[in-house]
């Protein structure tokens, strides 16, 4: 029996499309997306939400998650298999870090120095998270949660007003949780589809029926919550933040 081709390095890469596959698998739409909802749910909050302020928020945090940090993730043993060069990629994560930062120190003279520790931490988080340093201690479900679900409610909530409040940590909680869960349903699903090089085996039911066990069987319940709340979550937020505006 021929052996089955491997699968995609993730349910949303794209099969065949050169360089234009690799830019769309490294930017992980779903993901990006999903994160950037977090911006939007934390300037929801606000009592009057500005565009001027919110706008540069959300460029900021795809400049960073969605550009630098899923570049230097490329770096680490190219679990996307792309073929952007490894300089390509280390330009994209310094240049989308820097700006981000440019436009977080722009703010600065509109918000107040209190954008300061978020400017900070977030710089931190990126490169922390993503290149696995302090040898992994920041790499994690906990730390994962907390750089791309919590924090970026409570920097967008900031941006908005100029400080934080009981509301803002609540939203933030919530974003800690479903980023967690996120994370606890991707961990397994790459295992599958960037690790294992077969799955053998049969599920055995009380009435004696049997099903087998495959790689497509392990995915799908996993991929199709992820993919659930990618689109829950991000529209979602655009239905709040659009009530806010409208």
């Amino acid at each position: 029996m021929p052996e089955a081709p491997p699968l995609a390095p993730a349910y949303y890469a794209a099969a065949k499309g050169g360089w234009l596959r690799d830019v769309w698998s490294l930017l992980h739409p779903p993901y990006t997306a999903w994160h950037l909802s977090y911006v939007l749910l934390g300037a929801s909050l606000a009592p009057r939400v500005s565009l001027f302020r919110l706008l540069p928020t959300v460029i900021a945090f795809f400049l960073a998650v969605g550009v630098a940090a899923h570049a230097l993730d490329e770096l680490r043993g190219r679990p996307l298999r792309t073929t952007i060069p490894s300089s390509v990629l280390w330009v994209a994560a310094v240049v989308g870090l820097g700006s981000a930062v440019g436009l977080g120190i722009a703010g600065v003279s509109v918000i107040g120095f209190g954008m300061l520790p978020f400017i900070a931490a977030g710089v931190l988080f990126v490169f922390a998270y993503n290149l696995e340093l302090l040898r992994g201690r920041l790499h994690g479900d906990f730390w994962f949660a907390l750089s791309w679900g919590a924090f970026p409610v409570l920097t967008s909530y900031f941006a908005q007003t100029g400080r934080l409040s009981i509301p803002a940590f609540a939203v933030a909680a919530a974003a800690y949780a479903l980023s967690y869960g996120q994370r606890v349903l991707s961990t397994p699903a790459r295992l599958v589809r960037r690790k294992t090089r077969s799955v053998t085996g049969t599920l055995t039911l009380s009435d004696g029926t049997e099903m087998p066990i495959d790689e497509p069987a392990l995915l799908r319940p996993l991929e199709r919550a992820l993919n659930a709340f990618a689109w829950g979550v991000t529209l979602l937020s655009l239905g709040l933040i659009g009530a806010r505006m409208l």
